[in-house]
Formats: structure tokens, C-alpha cells, sequence
């Protein structure tokens, strides 16, 4: 089985996958001052965990955004999996993937595994949604390239922002509220929320698709996008599993 690492800046996530498909899956909050034998007691735990293996890995992909985790997550693997071969997403490994970005070493690993997925599975032009800490909105053109996109503030990061900077609000549950007009403050923050950010998604992928000149399948993934996905007009395929996927892939590309 090849298990899969998404190392986020707010959450890490797990997939195993068994040939095509991901059998089991775990989401846990990212801490940089995890160690590596910390890391490798978690993670043989879930597998031994798991009723679908019998803990047995036999070949590692992963990528991250936080420098310093991914540094203990390397550790981890060689430690704790020894000969199991090993796929890190950095600068020198085959990606299939043209980078159009003015300084490709920018673009982080995730965007670039999820450009990947989105284009073996939907081809191209596509547009990736990528709900996590930050809204990443990754473009892919027809022939699979990165092409850029837009970084915007991700949902939970505006909500903390709004109850510590206001002294009248707070954080509420992020669900839809009755009526897009609020009727007490919880409902009107809710509303905010749900439909100010559906509202930036479609918009700005509105604007991504008109000076393309051309469609795109707009693709919606990361922790947070149940929770405008309803809301979003233009959202044609929702993929929780997308990184992941891409890190299969990137796998199979470089294992050889």
C-alpha cells in the first residue's frame, strides 16, 4: 500500500491507497515541533489502527508548505520505514508539470500536485479551488501547465481575525444560517461567512475564466470547502482527496 502525506500549515493529512484507490484516510492538526519519533508513533499507530491493512507500507509520498515539518517528516519516514521507498515534492523530482510562474521555486508543492491531479483526472483548462488555511485558486491550462492564480485569505483565518479584532463578535459554527439576512449576530456572521466567501469564489473564478477566453472545470477541494460548496454557482467537481491523489501520482512518476 502507498501512504500519502500532506503536510499543511494548519492540518496533515493521511491517505492510504490500495492500486487506485485511497482505502483509509486522517486528518490532524499540523505542530512544526512534532519530532520525527513523535511523527512515526503517531502514524504507525493509525496504521495499526486500521481495519483495512495490516500496517504494511510499501512506498511513501508526501509534500508540505511548512518547511521545519517537513524536515521531521523526512526523518520520520527513513527512520521508522526504513528501505520503504520514498517520494519527497521538491525542487529536482519529476512533476510533468511546466511551472509559467515567474519564479516557479514560489509555488509550493501542494499547488503543484494538485495541478497534476486535476489534470489526469479532468484535463484541461481546469481551475482548482484548494480550501485550507490560505483559498488557492491554482489554473491549469489545456496542456497541463501551472499558469498561476490567486492567493486569498482562507476561511477560518478571517473568522479568527474578525472575533479577536471585534469585541461584539465571536467565532460561530461555520453552518447556513435561515435567511441570508441575519436575524441575531450568530445568523449574521454565519451569513457573512457562508455566502461572502461563496460569493469570492464564484467571482473570482469568473474573472480567471474571462481572461482565459475559454471554459474550465473549476474544482473544489481542502478541509474547508463543504462548507461553501452548495453556495458556489460555478464549482463543477468537488475532490477532497486531490492532493493526495497527485501525490499518488507524483509517486509512480518518480519510484522507478
Amino acid at each position: 500500500m502507498l501512504l500519502t502525506i500532506d503536510v499543511g500549515n494548519t492540518q496533515t493529512v493521511l491517505g492510504l491507497f490500495e492500486g487506485e484507490h485511497i482505502v483509509e484516510h486522517w486528518r490532524l492538526a499540523t505542530d512544526p515541533r512534532r519530532s520525527a519519533d513523535e511523527l512515526g508513533l503517531l502514524v504507525t499507530g493509525l496504521l495499526g489502527a486500521s481495519e483495512t491493512t495490516d500496517g504494511t507500507v510499501d512506498g511513501i509520498a508526501c509534500c508540505s508548505t511548512v518547511p521545519s515539518a517537513l524536515r521531521e517528516v523526512r526523518s520520520m519516514c527513513e527512520r521508522w520505514f526504513g528501505a520503504v521507498p520514498l517520494v519527497v515534492v521538491e525542487p529536482g523530482i519529476r512533476t510533468g508539470v511546466p511551472v509559467l510562474y515567474d519564479n516557479p521555486k514560489e509555488v509550493g508543492a501542494d499547488r503543484i500536485v494538485n495541478t497534476l491531479a486535476a489534470f489526469t483526472l479532468h484535463g484541461g483548462p481546469a481551475i482548482v479551488v484548494d480550501f485550507g488555511t490560505s483559498t488557492n485558486f491554482d489554473v491549469v491550462s489545456a496542456r497541463g501547465e501551472f499558469l498561476g492564480g490567486v492567493l486569498a485569505p482562507g476561511i477560518e483565518i478571517s473568522v479568527d481575525a474578525l472575533a479577536s479584532r471585534a469585541a461584539q463578535l465571536m467565532k460561530v459554527q461555520l453552518v447556513r444560517p435561515r435567511s441570508v439576512i441575519g436575524k441575531n449576530t450568530v445568523e449574521s456572521l454565519q451569513s457573512g461567512i457562508i455566502y461572502g466567501f461563496a460569493a469570492q469564489v464564484d467571482g473570482i473564478t469568473e474573472r480567471i475564466i474571462a481572461e482565459l477566453g475559454t471554459p474550465a472545470t473549476v474544482i473544489a477541494t481542502g478541509g474547508l470547502a463543504t462548507v461553501v460548496l452548495e453556495e458556489c454557482r460555478l464549482i463543477d467537481v468537488h475532490e477532497p482527496w486531490l492532493t493526495l491523489i497527485g501525490l499518488k501520482l507524483m509517486f509512480e512518476r518518480n519510484s522507478a
